[in-house]
């Protein structure tokens, strides 16, 4: 236990190194709890022996431990009222009746990292949700395309696709043709798999060059079915000043990069939910802030990843802000 005095210095300590990311030492707490600078070192010195707050290297400021921002959390962080500046901004895109959702809460989770500078990241269901309705394709000469998925849950997913070989216009269209009838009601995570047993020998009975157009829309299927989640602010991470070491950065982005790793990003519970330094697979000096959504029956999972000294009441409002307009 600790006192109402005690719990309000941490907050201040913690919430000033939020702000400033620098050690905060006893002088500059004394006229705001109105006591002397021994008391204020004694409380620092209890709050240190709770393993609420943890000594600096540099300075003889205190910062807030792990154990700290995790009591910070769960008994004093109140969550803030939303700016209306974020509101505006959030609002313009989920009342654009010209959206689907699914690219509504890509594109508000891109305004989040936006405004707190922090990463975000959309994990959607597995793509056996998502089965093909239709397959476009523009063509831009006679070496490039671009492939573009609509599904049934609303989804359209485009790729840049370069041909090995020129080919002529109409073979791209009439080959197009051919798989918008064979392919059409399948789950994406199933086309590859089809177009190479069953669609492959089809295609090779009536377009000349086949093989190059097959090749090019194998990669493109393969690519949509693993394209499952979005990240936005990746490199907000490395401007924070807690890592400013070249192998926290190198291992940082590397697990950025991994499709594994952010896959088990996933979240579970209901709620949005908190998981701070070691609480987490990431990375002891980060915390992820997660919450589990649903439209129609397809499940997935928002979040954003930042320093430890995260603006906590902030981007828990935002996060709510989005699952509330999502299940709305």
């Amino acid at each position: 236990m600790i006192s109402e005095r005690q719990e309000r210095l941490l907050q201040l300590i913690i919430e000033d190194y939020i702000k400033t990311a620098r050690p905060i030492g006893s002088k500059s707490l004394c006229e705001i709890l109105d006591c002397s600078s021994a008391t204020i070192r004694n409380e620092m010195s209890y709050l240190e022996d709770m393993g609420l707050l943890e000594k600096t290297h540099t300075s003889s400021g205190r910062v807030p431990s792990e154990k700290g921002y995790r009591y910070y959390v769960d008994n004093i962080m109140k969550p803030r009222e939303i700016d209306s500046k974020d509101v505006m901004e959030l609002e313009t895109i989920f009342n654009n009746k010209s959206i689907v959702l699914s690219d509504a809460i890509s594109k508000s989770m891109e305004i989040i990292s936006s405004i707190t500078n922090y990463t975000a990241v959309v994990l959607g269901s597995t793509s056996r949700f998502n089965k093909v309705t239709k397959v476009e394709v523009v063509p831009i000469d006679e070496e490039n395309l671009i492939a573009i998925v609509i599904t049934d849950r609303g989804h359209v997913e485009h790729k840049n696709v370069k041909l090995e070989e020129k080919v002529s216009v109409a073979e791209i269209k009439q080959t197009v043709d051919l798989i918008n009838k064979l392919i059409v009601g399948v789950p994406i995570n199933e086309v590859s798999d089809l177009l190479e047993h069953e669609i492959k020998p089809i295609i090779g009975q009536y377009v000349k060059q086949h093989e190059v157009l097959y090749n090019a829309f194998y990669s493109a299927f393969t690519d949509f079915s693993d394209n499952n989640f979005k990240m936005n602010g990746t490199r907000n991470i490395l401007m924070q000043p807690e890592f400013n070491n070249a192998d926290k950065i190198r291992d940082i982005v590397s697990k950025f990069e991994d499709k594994e790793f952010i896959n088990s990003i996933k979240e579970e519970d209901n709620g949005v939910n908190i998981y701070i330094g070691s609480e987490n697979s990431v990375d002891d000096d980060l915390t992820i802030i997660k919450t589990k959504y649903n439209i129609n029956g397809e499940e997935g999972t928002l979040a954003l990843i930042g320093p430890k000294r995260m603006e906590y009441d902030r981007a828990i409002t935002l996060l709510n802000y989005i699952k509330q307009n999502i299940d709305n």
